[in-house]
């Protein structure tokens, strides 16, 4: 069994009490690594640290910040095999999904380091003789990454390289599920010469590590992926010092499919949207909503292609693997046996795997639920596992309700040829994302926000950039 240590002050480090937590195996239930159990006074020394390093940090020329994160990506490239394992190992994705999830890494590193010379101030004319104005953009200082577990490294760059090439310095705090790839991330942070505290990392449950974080007066700045219910008590955990958040949170994405869509195509999107990562996604097609007139066709379409979807052991088969933790596991399957207690009928999967390779570990089958409602339990909660309820809807304007009428709006599909429905569309669907005629994507030059309950703030691209900076106005008489 191999122990990763968590990373303050440029070392490798043990819980101050030696306490440790286990690692399990998604697909088999077996404990296969450690780490420390952090403590309050690991975080205390941690948060310390970041602060101690900050100003020497946010001194530097960007460029030269941005150059250590190029380094950083190069050895992610260079460790992208043990990565690579690692991440199957930890959160259940196929070997195929965590090359995709190290390739999106490097991606998040580098765009961020090319940012570098793109922070941008402004000068104004003042209103009064021999003045002028100036803006700057400027670090928070001390941040906080907050990650979710579906994607353990993918998240720490999203986050990491965007805060530090703005000046700050970041604690990282992954999921309790996954935090190894956090600690093989620092000691590639490490070895690319990144000065010490810059990045720390300490691992641990919310009450040790998350709360006195949050909660610390040091920290100027949190960004989160989580769901909707972690962000709120992180902003009202936060509440008390005003910290600045950036809250990347749940929502159950509308997969809306009109008579004149490609249906073709929309089903195999509507497939691949939902069974990715085993639905382990913030942007999933959570629920299709299909017009009436197409439904038998589209969902005939659909059971097709989720009979293609081969479930099995991540290290060696390139479809669906398990959901990563237990209570994933035990979500599903409430929000299933709830479904067809309203009436939705299983039209395919619905139950843990037959055979001995599922006996242990957390899986379940790609599962399509048939007759679901707007109020159907899989329709109304966010499943976030390999569970796909159709409604069918008379028309766009219904649909359109039923996803307007979410509490949520983080992503929504849209299926259709008709320019002005699309259009339409772009103005009223309340979601911080919309798909057109466009499967499940993610660019790191777009911006990805949730409106409503699914969040504020964002990442990616120049908004997100500029998310980890402040502004400061300059009066300057000459």
């Amino acid at each position: 069994m191999t122990y990763y240590q968590a990373f303050i002050d440029n070392a490798f480090v043990d819980a101050s009490n030696g306490a440790k937590m286990p690692v399990v195996d998604p697909a088999t239930g077996g404990q296969w690594a450690e780490v420390p159990a952090c403590t309050p006074d690991d975080v205390a020394r941690a948060i310390e640290t970041s602060a101690r390093a900050q100003n020497d940090w946010q001194m530097l020329p960007p460029q030269t910040r941005a150059e250590h994160i190029y380094r950083i990506a190069d050895g992610i490239e260079r460790e992208r095999d043990l990565l690579e394992e690692l991440l199957v190992l930890e959160q259940g994705k196929s070997r195929a999904e965590a090359a995709g999830e190290v390739t999106d890494t490097i991606r998040y590193m580098t765009y961020a380091a090319e940012s570098a010379r793109r922070i941008q101030g402004e000068i104004l004319p003042s209103d009064r003789p021999n003045e002028q104005l100036y803006i700057y953009r400027v670090p928070y200082g001390v941040t906080l990454g907050l990650c979710a577990y579906n994607y353990p490294l993918a998240l720490i760059g999203r986050k990491a390289g965007p805060a530090l090439v703005a000046g700050n310095t970041m604690i990282i705090k992954p999921h309790e599920a996954t935090p190894v790839t956090a600690s093989v991330f620092c000691r590639i942070c490490k070895e690319a010469g990144l000065p010490a505290g810059v990045i720390n990392m300490v691992t641990g449950t919310g009450k040790d590590v998350g709360a006195p974080l949050v909660e610390s007066p040091t920290v100027r700045m949190i960004t989160v992926t989580g769901s909707i219910r972690a962000g709120q008590m992180i902003m009202e955990a936060a509440s008390k010092n005003l910290t600045a958040l950036s809250l990347e949170l749940g929502g159950s994405a509308p997969f809306i499919v009109l008579k004149d869509a490609d249906i073709e195509a929309a089903a195999e999107a509507a497939v691949v949207a939902r069974f990715a990562n085993a639905g382990q996604v913030c942007i999933c097609n959570e629920g299709v909503l299909v017009e009436e007139s197409i439904a038998d066709e589209f969902t005939a379409k659909v059971l097709e292609k989720v009979k293609a979807v081969k479930v099995g052991d991540p290290k060696t088969n390139g479809g669906m693997g398990p959901v990563t933790t237990p209570d994933a596991l035990a979500r599903v399957e409430q929000i299933v046996a709830d479904s067809v207690a309203g009436g939705a009928k299983v039209a395919a999967g619905g139950k843990r795997p037959y055979g001995a390779a599922f006996a242990s570990g957390n899986w379940y089958e790609p599962t399509v639920l048939v007759d679901a409602t707007a109020n159907t339990a899989a329709v109304v909660e966010e499943i976030f596992g390999p569970v796909m309820p159709i409604v069918r809807v008379k028309d766009y304007e219904e649909a359109l309700s039923i996803a307007n009428a979410r509490p949520d709006g983080l992503s929504a599909y849209l299926w259709t040829q008709s320019p002005s429905v699309y259009m339409d569309a772009i103005k009223r669907l309340e979601t911080g994302t919309i798909f057109l005629n466009s499967g499940i994507t993610g660019l790191v030059n777009g911006y990805h926000n949730g409106h409503k309950l699914s969040g504020l703030g964002g990442e990616d691209g120049v908004h997100g950039f500029e998310g980890y900076m402040q502004k400061r106005t300059v009066y300057m008489a000459y």
